[in-house]
C-alpha cells in the first residue's frame, strides 16, 4: 500500500518469520491496559522491548506508514470528508507533502485516474475540516472535491504479511 504520495521504487522490504507474526498480530484491536505492548509480546512469545524495537524498524524502513489508532470523527462529535485532487505530474510530491502536512489529512494516496489525489480530511468539527480543505486549496490553486459521506459501511481489511 502506498500512503502519503509516495512511490516505492526501492526493493520490497524483507520481513523475517517474527517481522510477518508481529504484522499479523497488530492488525485489529489493540488492548486498553497500562502496558498493551506488553500484552500483545506475551501472545508473540516476545520480550515487550523487542516488539517495540521491531515495530520502530518497520516503520523507520516504511514497512508499515502508520501505526496508530483509527477514530471515528463523526461518532465523537467531529466530522470526516473524503477528499480529491487532479494534481499535475509534475507538481504531485510538492502537493502531497504540502497537503499530508495539514494536521486533519489522513490516508492520502495515489491513484490512476483523473482524480489522482485521494484523502481523508477528519476533525473536531465540519468548519476545521472545510478550513483544512480551503488552506489546501489556497496554498495548491487547485480544487478540492468534497465527497461526504451518505451511509457508512464497515469494513475490516486484514492483509497477511
Amino acid at each position: 500500500m502506498m500512503a502519503h504520495g509516495q512511490h516505492n521504487q526501492s526493493a520490497p522490504a524483507v520481513l523475517d518469520e517474527t517481522d510477518r507474526r508481529i504484522i499479523n498480530a497488530l492488525q485489529g484491536g489493540f488492548p486498553i491496559c497500562e502496558r498493551p505492548f506488553r500484552a500483545y509480546a506475551e501472545a508473540l512469545n516476545l520480550p515487550e522491548g523487542r516488539l517495540i524495537e521491531r515495530l520502530r524498524r518497520l516503520l523507520a524502513e516504511r514497512v508499515l506508514t502508520r501505526f496508530g489508532p483509527l477514530y471515528n470523527a463523526d461518532r465523537m462529535g467531529g466530522a470526516n470528508v473524503l477528499a480529491a485532487m487532479a494534481v499535475p505530474e509534475a507538481d504531485y510530491e510538492n502537493v502531497a507533502a504540502m497537503v499530508n502536512a495539514q494536521p486533519e489529512i489522513a490516508h492520502n494516496y495515489r491513484r490512476e485516474h483523473a482524480l489522482n489525489m485521494w484523502f481523508v480530511a477528519a476533525a473536531d468539527s465540519p468548519e476545521t475540516v472545510e478550513a483544512a480543505l480551503r488552506r489546501i486549496e489556497a496554498a495548491t490553486g487547485l480544487p478540492v472535491y468534497r465527497f461526504p459521506k451518505e451511509r457508512e459501511f464497515f469494513v475490516e481489511l486484514r492483509l497477511s504479511a
